[in-house]
């Protein structure tokens, strides 16, 4: 070991994944020490270091190379010391000039201006803020000003951060390619607008508004006129996800579908006012999709929908297999498991989709209009390897024992079906059909009946759902 060159050494340190398994080959020698501690890239700290500052301080001297730092004090008390505050910050700037990647994470103490110490972090390019009560907007501004190769920024329940003059301008700078909002109460769909011509570089987004401060908002239509006048483009965004949003004529977010030409991910979630035009804009637009995920809601479930129903019919679904040939990647849940009549599509129309596309993967949520003739149908996907099935209460033995015939079927999760017992899985037992198989929570198959049904098979059972 001795004999070998500290570039060779330096190599193999970075091969070591753990942590643990790193700080106990630095422990071999001297030498070792000093290598390791140059080659770490990487920092997690929170709960337990103390002091704070000081040792924080002892960290950065010692890995002068780190471009990765995460702060968390998740389940943090008084009682397990004092929090990291803007003097550390401080000392990121000033001992970490390679710093590219920095999470806050229940920072409490770190404020706008411990924010302001980033700016001079010029390299840095992603930042998450999680949970960070005292960071207003200002921090923000202070920040993207400095920092001008931000590409990747994140905020998570950041409730005095709003979007006045930050997203302007990173609009301006033009660097952010991944964007994720969620469930910051003092930002809307609407105020997204104000990234002008930075939508032209963005490639991820993903914005969440919280669930419970929904019928509250107020709807800006100074904001939806800037959206239909904004001749503005999302040509190079490839993922979009969009949870609790609403998707109505006129509104900001109703622009969107139709200008994202290289999108191939997108994931909607309980947003309402979706339509079956909504639809027709993205077939005729996103000619790479390649996954879809749907999360539909209930009218009884969101009483905000009594003014926006449900528009979605399975003419949307057509219109997306007509237009959307190379998806692979389809869910489709429905959250009102309470009234499972109550539903926007047929098994007509999804059957029409996936037969369409080469689909590799299928998940039905909560799909009571699924039953065995579809699962008859589905022995005909040629590219079908994973297929789960949660709440699919119309499938029963009869449409699980075709699996067997399944052409490349080699992924099964059964959640909570009530119609599937030992009886259906017999054909898979020691048929080295499927490679893996999860069943969870369906009463009627027991233990017994999955073993050897797959080669790897997981088996839990809770019945506490069915009360």
């Amino acid at each position: 070991m001795e004999a070998l060159p500290d570039t060779l050494l330096l190599d193999i340190v970075k091969r070591i994944t753990r942590t643990s398994d790193r700080s106990s080959f630095s422990l071999g020698s001297k030498r070792l020490y000093a290598i390791e501690a140059e080659g770490r890239e990487f920092i997690r700290v929170g709960c337990g270091l103390h002091p704070a500052t000081e040792a924080l301080t002892s960290l950065c001297m010692r890995f002068p190379n780190l471009r990765k730092v995460e702060i968390v004090y998740s389940g943090w008390m008084s009682n397990l010391g004092k929090q990291l505050d803007n003097n550390a910050i401080l000392v990121l700037s000033s001992h970490c000039p390679g710093l590219t990647d920095l999470t806050l994470s229940f920072c409490s103490f770190i404020t706008d201006s411990g924010l302001g110490y980033l700016a001079s972090c010029k390299n840095l390019r992603s930042l998450k803020l999680n949970f960070t009560p005292a960071i207003s907007s200002n921090g923000i501004l202070s920040l993207v000003v400095g920092c001008k190769n931000l590409s990747c920024l994140r905020l998570i329940r950041c409730m005095r951060v709003n979007s006045v003059e930050w997203l302007e301008y990173l609009g301006k700078l033009g660097t952010l390619e991944e964007l994720l909002i969620k469930n910051c109460r003092a930002i809307g769909e609407d105020d997204l607008i104000r990234l002008g011509p930075g939508w032209k570089s963005l490639k991820r987004l993903e914005f969440e508004v919280d669930a419970y401060h929904r019928l509250p908002k107020v709807h800006d239509h100074l904001s939806a006129d800037r959206w239909r006048r904004s001749d503005f483009l999302c040509e190079n965004l490839k993922e979009l996800s969009l949870v609790n949003c609403i998707i109505d004529s006129g509104r900001g977010l109703s622009f969107l579908l139709g200008k994202c030409k290289a999108l191939e991910k997108l994931h909607l979630d309980m947003c309402v006012g979706l339509k079956d035009s909504d639809m027709v804009a993205l077939s005729q637009m996103a000619r790479n999709l390649k996954s879809i995920s749907l999360r539909l809601p209930s009218q009884y479930l969101a009483p905000i929908l009594v003014n926006i129903p449900l528009r979605l019919t399975d003419n949307g679904l057509k219109e997306l297999a007509s237009g959307c040939s190379m998806l692979e990647v389809v869910e489709l849940s429905f959250s009102d498991s309470e009234f499972p009549t109550l539903c926007c599509f047929t098994q007509e129309g999804v059957l029409t989709l996936i037969k369409s596309c080469p689909i590799r993967v299928l998940v039905l949520y909560c799909a009571y209009f699924f039953n065995d003739a579809g699962m008859k149908a589905l022995r005909r996907l040629q590219f079908l390897e994973t297929l789960e099935l949660v709440k699919c209460q119309e499938v029963t033995d009869a449409g699980i024992q075709l699996i067997i015939h399944f052409p490349r079927l080699t992924n099964l999760t059964l959640c909570r079906c009530l119609g599937v017992s030992d009886i259906g899985l017999e054909p898979l037992v020691g048929s080295r059909k499927l490679e893996s198989l999860t069943v969870k929570d369906c009463p009627q198959v027991s233990q017994e009946g999955v073993e050897g049904a797959a080669r790897s098979v997981s088996y839990m059972q809770d019945m506490s759902w069915l009360y």
